[in-house]
């Protein structure tokens, strides 16, 4: 058969901040699958363990042996099982033993071969034939919290979504006129910025969390008259970040304020309406679901809501999620949980229950393109990798090219 594995290659490279992660080359008899793990900043207590003590270089230089040697022979068409055989060989509960973003690299790359053993691209592998819609991008324009440095605004996210635009160029485009819009906007405010970025690629100003959100929402709207294209403020809270278990607060050190649970429902339902936001990650600490639950019953209907941290792309979270009316949104991370398969049936879990599944990218990533493949295969609305910066464009002008191939493209729907 065309798609049995026949060797599984391993090697350590450069992530986008110069932090070592893992590539997988998966190779059958006709074809072959080449997959990266990217790696997050601020990363969910209850995500899979990266990589084994040793790091990277003990995956490479005493693991993958042994780790070809098992899935040598195997049929790359069965991921679920291959996925499954990751997780024995591992044998810990956080997949520690050999690392999550080993499992997930070899399960992408598993599934890259086998797409390839049939010349087909992975999305339409995953989706069908049938498949044509393209996810919106959420692009990342301002960056605070533990992405930036001590004078940047404490909400560690200022993203922006073209909801307008009718196909993924223009929505691409769009973005990037936001984000070069927005460096004239900081220069106004803060006379000492130089231009700096964070890690995804967002301007990084020395100005308050306010000003920040009144100067992305004028972006957005001067942007958007120029292209006629709406385009809609939205934010990352990354409040795990924020949270102080000592005080019971969320410490926001920029402007100097403490807010409880209550407060911290009120401020972002503020925000919310008053900057017509159109989505909102992790307000609320990744332990908090009843606070989740609360903000999304007050805004839920004009405001998607979405966890991060609070689900870390675990299926049996999300089913409490679910239970809770937590949330609206989910954001999809192969990597917080393993595998292909299972993060598959957590965007199943999602779907069935009216939750967004939003792909996403992390802060340290590399130029491997499959999430954008992940977003269009899963039928996933929203796809969230940056604006700008190689790693970033790598998925952004991915989707360029799968929209050439789609029949009657067009963009997805909430």
């Amino acid at each position: 058969m065309n798609s049995i594995i026949e060797d599984v290659q391993v090697r350590k490279i450069l992530d986008s901040r110069g932090n070592p992660t893992i590539e997988v080359d998966v190779l059958t008899w006709n074809s072959s699958g080449r997959a990266a793990a990217p790696s997050g900043a601020s990363t969910g207590s209850r995500e899979v363990v990266s990589f084994p003590d040793g790091g990277v270089d003990t995956v490479v230089s005493e693991m993958e042996d042994f780790i070809a040697s098992e899935l040598i022979g195997m049929d790359a068409e069965d991921i679920a099982t291959i996925d499954e055989v990751l997780k024995e060989i591992d044998g810990t509960d956080n997949l520690s033993a050999i690392g999550g973003n080993t499992t997930v690299a070899i399960s992408m790359a598993v599934a890259k071969a086998a797409a390839s053993s049939y010349n087909m691209p992975l999305y339409k592998y995953i989706g069908g034939n049938l498949i044509n819609e393209l996810p919106f991008p959420l692009g990342n324009m301002m960056n605070g919290g533990a992405h930036a440095g001590i004078n940047a605004p404490d909400i560690q996210e200022f993203l922006v979504v073209p909801t307008g635009a009718t196909n993924i160029g223009d929505a691409i485009f769009a973005n990037a006129s936001v984000h070069k819009k927005l460096k004239e906007l900081i220069q106004v405010k803060d006379s000492n910025f130089t231009g700096g970025k964070g890690d995804e690629g967002g301007w990084i100003p020395n100005i308050s969390n306010i000003d920040a959100l009144e100067i992305q929402a004028q972006a957005c709207e001067e942007v958007g008259d120029e292209l006629g294209i709406e385009i809609k403020p939205s934010l990352d809270m990354a409040a795990s970040e924020l949270w102080d278990s000592n005080k019971q607060k969320y410490v926001y050190s920029q402007d100097g304020i403490e807010r409880d649970t209550g407060d911290q429902i009120d401020f972002v339902k503020d925000i919310i309406e008053t900057y017509n936001m159109f989505y909102v990650e992790d307000p609320f600490d990744e332990s908090d679901f009843d606070g989740f639950a609360q903000l999304t019953a007050k805004v839920g209907n004009k405001c998607l809501i979405c966890g991060d941290d609070l689900f870390v792309t675990n299926k049996e979270i999300l089913a409490k999620g679910i239970e809770m009316k937590a949330a609206n949104a989910i954001i999809i991370k192969p990597n917080q949980i393993g595998s292909l398969s299972e993060t598959y049936a957590t965007v199943k879990l999602a779907k069935e229950n009216d939750i967004v599944p939003v792909v996403s990218h992390r802060s340290g990533e590399t130029t491997d393109e499959t999430i954008a493949h992940l977003a269009v295969g899963f039928g996933s609305p929203l796809i969230k990798t940056g604006a700008i910066g190689g790693e970033r464009i790598a998925k952004l002008n991915e989707l360029i090219r799968i929209e050439e191939e789609l029949p009657n493209p067009k963009m997805g729907s909430f």
